[in-house]
């Protein structure tokens, strides 16, 4: 059997539980670890809303092409970075992203591929909300300019990581129509649904851009920032509260031998 350890500090003995050891050193690197995610997720929202900040003041860059038939290299790198494209836009693989949120309001994001012009490659263009029908069977009616546009905005990566009840499992066939409404900007399904090459990166159309905008107040990832900073320190100080608890609950005073023998 396993040795009580036991420490005198004058008038008090630090003996401690086995118990009370076990889930302090469960608890402890356990706390930690989710306050670590959680300043580390505020970290990353943090980097993201610099970079978003600094795409508004800096000079648009020529929207860059996939080369060889294959992706761009490091998409990651590009997101959030403000550019232009000048293309034509091709309505018949246009889709309406559903439940966007403007003010209380729920609507759609109207999503249209942009063929770039001298080359065989589309990107899509999000062009922003439009406000949904009563009626969430009817789809809202808008218009798509024609003719060749020129589009400024900020890169978007459409996130793989997505949780969707939407059936997966087959493209579209030819012939077929694409699916006017989707839960998710799924980036995936739309290459293998369409018959061209898409871009990786898409384009959030900025507020001030031509080319058939919409209501464009985008919202940045960033909003909870300041949550997740709280969520960090809470966490920690668990951790340093499971700390004083163990060593409060696992010392004790030494009695006297008044105290014992009190006649």
């Amino acid at each position: 059997m396993m040795k009580q350890v036991q420490i005198k500090i004058q008038n008090y003995i630090f003996r401690p539980s086995l118990l009370g050891v076990l889930l302090t050193l469960v608890c402890i690197p356990l706390f930690i670890k989710f306050g670590l995610w959680q300043y580390h997720k505020a970290q990353q929202k943090q980097a993201i809303q610099t970079a978003y900040n600094q795409a508004k003041v800096d000079t648009a860059l020529a929207f860059p092409l996939s080369s060889n038939g294959t992706q761009v290299l490091n998409v990651d790198e590009w997101s959030y970075k403000k550019v232009t494209v000048t293309g034509v836009y091709d309505t018949k693989y246009q889709i309406l992203l559903d439940n966007q949120v403007e003010n209380e309001r729920v609507g759609y994001h109207v999503v249209t591929p942009l063929k770039i012009d001298h080359s065989s490659e589309y990107v899509l263009i999000n062009r922003g909300w439009v406000l949904g029908k009563d009626v969430h069977t009817q789809l809202p009616v808008f218009e798509t300019p024609e003719g060749e546009q020129t589009v400024t905005g900020q890169v978007w990566v459409p996130s793989k990581k997505i949780f969707t009840l939407e059936d997966k499992s087959l493209p579209i066939k030819n012939g077929q129509a694409l699916e006017a409404v989707w839960q998710n900007m799924d980036m995936d399904k739309y290459k293998h649904s369409v018959p061209f090459l898409v871009s990786a990166m898409a384009i959030k159309m900025d507020k001030d851009s031509n080319g058939g905008g919409f209501v464009r107040d985008w919202q940045m990832p960033t909003d909870r920032i300041m949550t997740n900073i709280g969520y960090a320190y809470q966490w920690f100080g668990f951790a340093i509260a499971t700390l004083l608890i163990f060593i409060y609950m696992s010392t004790f005073k030494i009695k006297s031998e008044l105290e014992i023998n009190p006649d």
